[in-house]
This record gives C-alpha cells, structure tokens and sequence, in this order.
C-alpha cells in the first residue's frame, strides 16, 4: 500500500493536480467534502480528512469527545482528475469515528451488504438509469424548465430541444467520458425540461460511487449554462416525475448470472423470482428510503399528465418488460422501478440488497405476475394489486414496522434516517401552502 500511495501521488502530481476533493454524502445523499492538499496523500487514506461529526446530517455524533469527529478516509482507487477544475482530484471517502467504521455512513451501510453478498461467492451488479430536470427560476422567483420553447405535451426524445441545449449535454457528455463514463444514450424524457443519460453498470459500491460523481458534474456544468440541475423527483404539476431505476443482477464466482434462466417464467430463475418476492414484501418499508422525500409521493401517483402516459410504479407488482410494474422483468435481470433521485445511492443500494436477499433466504414466492397494463385495468375497475405507500408518512410508519430490514440495513443508520425524516414530514405537515390559501381562503 506505502508504494501504491507513493506512485498514486506522484502520478497525479505529474498531471498538474495540487489538490483532492475528499467526497462523502450525508444522510439526504447530498456531496459534501473538502479541498486537501496532494502532497498528504498518504494521510487521506490511512487516517482520514476530518470533519466535525456533528455539522454533518445523519451522523448521530456528539459535540464532544473522541468521536465527535468524522473522518472520511479517501478510497485510493476512486481517485479521478477533475476536468472541470484544474489541478484538483475527486475521491471518495468511507466514514469513520474513533478509529472505527461508522455505522451511520451510508457507505459503510452499504459495504457491509456487499460484504455479506461477497461471503456467499455472489456479486451485486447495478445499472443506475439517472432522469433528471434542468429548471431555472423566472422574473417572480418561481421554477420551471430553463429551456422556455420546450413546451410539447408529449416531449419525449424531442430532437429540438437536443438541439437547443447541445451545449449542455455536450459539455456533460465530454466531462463524463473523461472520467471514465461508459456512455449509453442521452435523451430527453417525457417532461418538460427532463432529460436521462445512461451509462455503463458495475457492481453496487461502484455504482454509487459513481451516480455520485454523475450528480458533482451535473451540478457544475448545468451551472455554468446557467441552469439548475434538479434532482426533485416532480418538480412540475401535470408532468411525470423522475425516477431513478435500479437494473439488478448478481453473479457467482464463476460469472454466472443467478437471476437469468432462459427456460424459467419470464425468463428468470426460481432465485431471482425470491429476490423480486423479497423486493415486493418489503416494499413498503423500502419506499421510505428509495422514496424519502414529500415530493416523492407525488411522483408516486396514479395521476394524469400532460403527455397522456405516466411511468409512476404505484402498485406492488411485477411483469414481463411492464413498465406499469414496480419491478418489470427484462433480459434476464430485475428492474428496480422504485427508486428516485432523491434518494441516497447507498443507503438505497443497500436496503433492496437486503430486502432481496430475505426473499432468498426465505424462499419467499412472488404473486402472480402481471400481464397487462395496470393503469388500464384500474380504469376498467379490474382487482388491483395492493398499492405503495401514498405519503411519505405513511413510508416512514412500514420502515419502523418492518424491524426485519431494519436490523438488516442497520439500526443505527435506520435510527438515523428515521429521526430526521419525521422531522421533515412534521415540517411539511405544519407549512400552509398557496393550493390550500386559494381553496380555503374564503371558502367558508
């Protein structure tokens, strides 16, 4: 390790790099970090750059004592030269107190899932599918697409308004190339202003290392054409929300992929038919997480939208290639429809691994997959599966019932995300909002 440091310093040193950008995320999945000088490298990885514990959300840390500080000890492997600031290196940091693993760093959270997935042979592979909106606030303050001619009702792969912001996605495109991004397809999606770009999959660490990094770059190139980069997951009434989908497949030692079996229902095996059983058993507690803010039971919705179609996976269910489902079924492996980009990367990795694997381990079996389109069979008064939680309330109530997932993401990161969130719901609860003042003002 001393020689690799030595060589890691000296590599980069040479590329002009003075500094590192030592990166973790909160609680909420918010970036947060600090600028340190190259030349302590070897301090970075073996102790840590430190934060105060307290300042940071989700930490439980006191004020005081030998684990009031947060030490983020930078992942060496993760180090990448940042195109968009000269001379500084991005790297990520694992969460550590008092010379121990922190067990409320959703990093750490979710490296002990795929440790345990490691222990049995197996590997976590994760296509992260990232929608997202590009909004701008008008003359009066208030948001709305930052580009005003895209105006369509049913947008979708809209090659105008590809056109119209070829900057920005030029400029996204050539940064994440650079920082070893293997790029899929760019387009935009079915909302005004909300585009998606996909990448290449990796195992579950990776991959929320890397929808991080996705984020820092948006940040900072949506930035400088002026816009804001807007992972809200509805922002506007009227349109569809942005969801943030989960491709799931594990591997054994050998490289076989478990779920996938061309001769099984769907044309996956009697494991991942256990794994989705876990998914959709522990849906309503993973809501919670996966959907953690007020804005997401929006999203979560079975309402009407401007273009006519609405990809919200409100119901407990899963299908063949149905996109009406919570988890559709394609090419072998397992859509994970849930999810926004709302969420923490980590900490949402980590509770579907969780969920998953107690479906396997109990040889949990799935209800009936669905065969047809779920919205229409609604509006033909058909039986329905049982529904997601609506509210973020009622999210929060399945994740403090569900003590099975708890203990298995982590108590105490689960004592955590629960604590702040009550507090957030309470918040909205307590706001009165313009929908409430118009209806209500002078109604009575």
């Amino acid at each position: 390790m001393t020689n690799l440091i030595e060589d890691t310093r000296q590599r980069l040193a040479s590329q002009g790099v003075h500094s590192i950008l030592v990166q973790f995320c909160d609680l909420h999945g918010v970036s947060k970090g600090k600028l340190v000088p190259l030349e302590l490298l070897r301090e970075w990885v073996e102790q840590g750059a430190g934060f105060a514990g307290p300042s940071i959300w989700g930490t439980g840390l006191p004020r005081y004592g030998a684990r009031s500080e947060y030490y983020g000890r930078l992942q060496l492997d993760s180090l990448r030269v940042l195109p968009f600031m000269p001379g500084v290196a991005h790297g990520v940091c694992d969460g550590f107190a008092g010379g121990q693993a922190l067990d409320t760093c959703s990093r750490q959270v979710l490296r002990r899932q795929v440790q345990a997935l490691k222990d049995r042979g197996w590997t976590l592979w994760v296509g992260i599918e990232p929608e997202f909106f590009l909004l701008r606030r008008d003359a009066h303050g208030r948001w709305g697409a930052a580009d005003a001619h895209d105006a369509l009702d049913k947008p979708s792969y809209d090659l105008k308004a590809i056109h119209r912001n070829a900057g920005f996605l030029e400029d996204m495109r050539s940064t994440l190339v650079a920082l070893g991004f293997e790029l899929q397809q760019i387009d935009h999606e079915d909302a005004r202003g909300q585009y998606e770009i996909n990448y290449r999959f990796d195992d579950g660490l990776a991959a929320a290392d890397r929808y991080m990094l996705f984020k820092m770059v948006a940040h900072a190139v949506a930035e400088k054409h002026g816009m804001t980069f807007s992972c809200m997951p509805k922002p506007l009434a009227g349109s569809p929300g942005s969801g943030l989908h989960f491709h799931l497949s594990i591997t054994d030692a050998d490289g076989k992929a478990l779920f996938a079996d061309g001769t099984g229902a769907l044309g996956i095996s009697p494991l991942g038919h256990s794994f989705v059983a876990g998914l959709l058993h522990h849906a309503d507690a993973l809501s919670a997480i996966c959907a953690p803010t007020v804005n997401s039971y929006k999203r979560l919705a079975s309402s009407s939208v401007a273009s006519g179609t609405t990809w919200s996976p409100v119901w407990k269910s899963y299908g063949d290639n149905n996109r009406t489902c919570v988890v559709r079924t394609v090419a072998g492996r397992i859509e994970w429809r849930l999810p926004d980009p709302s969420c923490n990367p980590y900490a949402a990795i980590a509770a579907t691994l969780a969920a998953g694997l107690d479906g396997v381990d109990r040889a949990l079996v799935p209800p009936e997959p669905v065969a047809g389109d779920l919205y229409e069979q609604r509006a033909q008064g058909l039986p329905m599966p049982p529904r997601l939680p609506a509210s973020l309330d009622a999210a929060l109530s399945a994740l403090e019932a569900d003590t099975a997932l708890r203990s298995a993401v982590g108590s105490a990161f689960c004592e955590q995300f629960l604590s702040l969130k009550r507090a957030e719901w309470d918040a909205y609860s307590q706001h009165v909002s313009d929908w409430e003042l118009e209806h209500y003002g002078d109604a009575f």
